[in-house]
C-alpha cells in the first residue's frame, strides 16, 4: 500500500547539511511517508550520503541524474513517486522540516479538502532561528479554505517548500518546474494559488529555511550576480505569460494585480543592490528590467508613490548610476532612521 505523503528532496553538493536535513524528514510525527531524493550530479559525497540513507531506512530512496539544476531535479522527484500517494511535498537539502510540520499540514488538509496548505517559514542561522520577512505578511494569521483573491498577500507566497498538495490538484494543474534558471518556484507556486479552489494557510512555522554563514552562500544569498536578476526577472517574466495565457477574463484582474506586486514589492529588491553591484550588474539591471517594465506597461508607473517613480524613471532614462546614488541617499536615511529608533 502506498505512503500517503511523498516528499521530493532535490540533492547538489549539500554534504554539510543533508543529514539534518534528512533526520528531520525521517522524525516527521506523521510517518507515513516517502521520500525521494533525487542527486543532481553532486561532486561532493552527498550522494553517498543519501545510499547511506535509503539502505538504512526504506521510505527514502535515491535517484540520480547528471547535473540540470533545482528546477529539473524537482521535476525528476516528482516522475518518481510511487503510485498512489495522496500528497506531495518539497524539501530543500539544507532546510529543517520541524517534527510536526507534516501532520499539522495533512490534519488540517484532511479537515477541509482544500487543494494545498501553506505555512509560516523561519530563517535557520547558526545562532537559532528567526521570522522569515518574505513570508510574515501572507502568514501572519490562519486562515483555512481561503484563496489569492481574498487574501492578496498569497502572491508573495512563491517558495516551493512550505507546501503541502493534494497530489491530484498538482497533477491536475499540469505544472513543471521551469529548468536551466534560479528562482524557478514562482512559475509553479503562484499559478498554484490562482488555480486551486481552496488554500489552507497556516501561521504556525513549518519549515526552517537555512542562512549559510559559512561562506558556502545559497542562491537567494548572492545578490549581485548578474545571473541572478537575469533569471528573476524571467521567472516575473514565465507568471505573466501563465496568467497573460488563461482565457478566463478574471485573469486580467489577476494579471494587474500582480504586476502591481511586481513593481512595488518584487524589483524594488534589486534597487538595493545596484549601488554594490558592478559594471555587468548594471548593464543586466538595465537591460531586463527596462524590458520588463515596457511589458508591465510603463503608465503603470505614474500611480506609484513618488521615490519609487524617481527610481523607475531613471531606470527607463538608462541612468543606472544616477538610481545608484539616489539609492544610496536612501540607504543612509533608512540606516539613520534605524539608529534613532534604537
Amino acid at each position: 500500500m502506498a505512503p500517503r505523503l511523498s516528499v521530493v528532496v532535490p540533492v547538489y553538493n549539500v554534504e554539510r547539511y543533508l543529514v539534518e536535513c534528512l533526520d528531520s524528514i525521517a522524525a516527521q510525527t506523521f510517518d507515513d511517508l516517502e521520500c525521494v531524493m533525487v542527486d543532481d550530479g553532486s561532486t561532493d559525497t552527498s550522494a553517498e550520503l543519501a545510499a547511506a540513507y535509503a539502505a538504512k531506512d526504506p521510505r527514502f530512496r535515491l535517484v540520480r541524474q547528471h547535473n540540470q539544476g533545482l528546477g529539473a531535479a524537482r521535476n525528476t522527484g516528482v516522475r518518481h513517486l510511487a503510485d498512489g500517494t495522496e500528497y506531495l511535498a518539497f524539501v530543500d537539502s539544507d532546510d529543517v522540516v520541524p517534527p510536526g510540520a507534516y501532520r499539522l499540514m495533512i490534519d488540517t488538509l484532511d479537515a477541509t479538502g482544500s487543494d494545498f496548505a501553506a505555512g509560516n517559514v523561519l530563517r535557520l542561522r547558526t545562532a537559532g532561528l528567526e521570522p522569515s520577512h518574505v513570508h510574515l505578511r501572507p502568514f501572519a494569521e490562519t486562515r483555512l479554505r481561503t484563496h489569492i483573491s481574498e487574501l492578496p498577500a498569497l502572491v508573495t507566497d512563491r517558495t516551493a517548500w512550505n507546501k503541502v498538495y493534494r497530489r491530484s490538484f498538482y497533477a491536475a494543474a499540469g505544472l513543471e518546474y521551469p529548468e536551466g534558471i534560479l528562482y524557478e518556484d514562482a512559475p509553479v507556486s503562484v499559478p498554484h494559488h490562482f488555480l486551486a479552489e481552496r488554500v489552507d494557510v497556516l501561521s504556525e512555522p513549518i519549515y526552517h529555511w537555512r542562512i549559510r554563514e559559512d561562506g558556502d552562500r545559497s542562491i537567494t544569498q548572492r545578490r549581485t550576480d548578474p545571473r541572478g536578476l537575469v533569471d528573476r526577472v524571467r521567472s516575473i517574466e514565465l507568471v505573466r505569460a501563465w496568467l497573460l495565457e488563461q482565457p478566463d477574463p478574471v485573469y486580467r484582474e489577476y494579471l494587474r494585480a500582480y504586476d502591481r506586486n511586481t513593481l512595488v514589492e518584487e524589483l524594488p529588491m534589486f534597487f538595493w543592490t545596484v549601488p554594490d553591484g558592478d559594471r555587468a550588474y548594471r548593464d543586466a539591471y538595465r537591460q531586463h528590467v527596462t524590458r520588463l517594465l515596457d511589458a508591465i506597461g510603463t503608465e503603470r508607473i505614474d500611480g506609484l508613490p513618488s521615490f519609487l517613480r524617481l527610481k523607475y524613471r531613471l531606470t527607463l532614462a538608462g541612468r543606472v548610476n544616477a538610481l545608484a546614488n539616489v539609492q544610496r541617499v536612501h540607504r543612509r536615511v533608512r540606516n539613520t532612521r534605524k539608529a534613532l529608533r534604537r
